[in-house]
């Protein structure tokens, strides 16, 4: 290692690697470029002074201890490419240091809201039971097959949280002539009318929408907090869809509301993933799923990449990173979405 002067990455992307989120381009760049250490992120702290006190990157989101943090007096950056911030470090010696914390999930924000979008017209539509009853011989042909039917257009929307997704989902929505309307505790009013929404309390975004979006982080203070009392006063028949995480929902109360026909809903995520195969969700009728798949597409995946050696050139030439979105001090530790498993 001395003799070479190239800054030190320690690689520990998983669950993905680094052939997922780099282009044969782009990862060419980050050999030639980068001194690139591999290893599970549980071995970290195990990797020895020598790649510890060198390393001026980390590609991951492995735990971190504070000790371990001691032995790597040049870390720069922790470039998360999960998307979800874990509480596995000690963030506010992170932040004391000046040390970088950024994540590339806002390169699932545009594929998870055209899925949303295309959720939201097949339940409007009937679109996947049409087309299995045609399969099967059981069509209703014209009107007949439209005796629930509904129109998007010009409809009441509501959406719960207001990050990247929820303002992709606002564009991909804008076509429609709606009214949305936004719960974001987190956001100023403000920001919200300057995206062409509507601020509103989370009250209000359940019992006057026809379609309700939620893609809200998991935090401290949201676990759980849509529940029976939340389905309840939505309006009969209207469209819960899911997008975000499982843990800001009472799953079970979710599938009691969509068993009694007071709703419909739709799910990318589940409260566990893998999902059992004899969980009951599975043969609900009224609830759309999807294997948490909506914002897995390759391009979305190469994107990061690209994000990644983009700051880290930025941060070799001492400016700071631009393209990932930087972990704020205020919230970081406050984030309790679970990690994923599976890409």
């Amino acid at each position: 290692m001395p003799n070479d002067s190239r800054p030190l990455a320690i690689s520990v992307p998983a669950p993905r690697t680094l052939d997922l989120i780099f282009t044969a381009d782009a990862l060419k760049q980050l050999h030639q470029r980068y001194r690139i250490v591999e290893a599970d992120p549980e071995d970290v702290a195990g990797l020895g002074d020598e790649v510890l006190s060198q390393a001026r990157y980390i590609i991951g989101q492995p735990p971190l201890d504070h000790d371990t943090l001691a032995r790597l007096p040049r870390l720069r950056a922790i470039l998360n490419v999960e998307s979800n911030l874990i509480n596995n470090m000690p963030y506010e010696v992170l932040f004391e240091r000046g040390i970088h914390v950024v994540t590339t999930g806002q390169v699932f924000a545009e594929p998870v809201a055209e899925m949303g979008l295309a959720m939201a017209l097949n339940i409007a539509r009937g679109v996947v039971d049409a087309d299995l009853a045609f399969r099967e011989g059981r069509e209703l042909w014209g009107g007949d097959g439209n005796r629930s039917a509904r129109l998007l257009s010009g409809s009441d929307i509501g959406i719960v949280g207001f990050g990247d997704l929820g303002k992709a989902l606002n564009r991909v929505l804008s076509g429609f002539r709606a009214r949305i309307r936004v719960f974001d505790p987190w956001m100023p009013a403000s920001i919200l009318r300057d995206n062409g929404v509507e601020p509103a309390s989370l009250e209000t975004v359940l019992t006057k929408s026809d379609f309700v979006f939620v893609v809200a982080s998991v935090t401290s203070e949201n676990e759980g907090f849509l529940g029976a009392k939340a389905f309840a006063s939505m309006r009969p028949g209207a469209a819960f869809i899911l997008l975000s995480r499982a843990g800001v929902v009472d799953f079970e109360a979710l599938m009691a509301a969509v068993e009694s026909g007071h709703i419909v809903a739709a799910s990318d995520v589940f409260p566990e993933e893998p999902l059992a195969h004899d969980h009951r969700v599975r043969r609900l009728p009224g609830f759309l799923r999807s294997a948490h798949r909506a914002g897995a597409l390759d391009s979305a995946f190469k994107k990061m990449g690209d994000m990644v050696l983009e700051d880290m050139d930025l941060m070799d030439r001492d400016l700071p990173p631009m393209r990932c979105k930087r972990a704020e001090r205020e919230t970081v530790a406050r984030m309790r979405s679970k990690p994923v498993t599976v890409n």
